[in-house]
């Protein structure tokens, strides 16, 4: 019958093998890959900077109010229930203006049409920029009619996509930034 000195010798050494083994095989997965040149993991994967990486803070800005004013956000929602995606919805968010307020803090005036309602409300945001991307969040937000909303919605190009949560409820949601057609005329004049 082994002591209890022999078994601690014996998983010192069992464990001393796996990390040996485990060692080896991720050497042998990564010369495997290194050598492999039809195989590139990192294509578009980058340390260049990003287009805009030499516009300034104010460009950036200037640039999402203009962009996201006088927009339709057009796309699909879902519900996360118990760790599980539930059926896609669609969803519609006009936003009539962009406006900062100062520092992160952006005011957006939004009509609201989702289960029944058809709201115009003015949501305070924090707009945070992830290099030259915004990032829409409010946290514990209530929006009047509503409820209260936590969310964090990337904008890039003509899309949008993020994740929210509202009482009992989490999800999911994203789509693409259409311009109204009011707004389209007004800008050819």
């Amino acid at each position: 019958m082994p002591n209890a000195l022999n078994l601690r010798n014996l998983m010192k050494r069992t464990i001393l093998l796996a990390c040996c083994v485990g060692v080896l095989v991720f050497a042998t997965d990564a010369a495997e890959l290194k050598s492999t040149s039809s195989t590139n993991i990192t294509a578009g994967v980058t340390n260049n900077p990003s287009p805009d990486a030499g516009v300034s803070q104010e460009t950036l800005e200037a640039r999402l109010k203009t962009s996201l004013s006088g927009t339709t956000f057009v796309g699909r929602w879902c519900l996360i229930a118990d760790d599980k995606l539930g059926a896609e919805k669609e969803e519609t968010y006009t936003i009539n203006s962009v406006t900062k307020l100062g520092g992160t803090i952006w005011l957006i005036n939004a009509r609201v049409q989702y289960a029944n309602r058809d709201l115009n409300v003015p949501i305070p945001v924090a707009i945070k920029w992830a290099g030259d991307t915004p990032v829409i969040t409010l946290t514990d937000l209530t929006i009047p009619g509503l409820g209260t909303y936590t969310a964090r919605v990337v904008i890039y190009g003509k899309t949008y996509a993020g994740t929210w949560s509202g009482g009992e409820h989490r999800g999911l949601l994203q789509g693409l930034i259409k311009k109204n057609e009011d707004t389209k005329s007004a800008e050819t004049k």
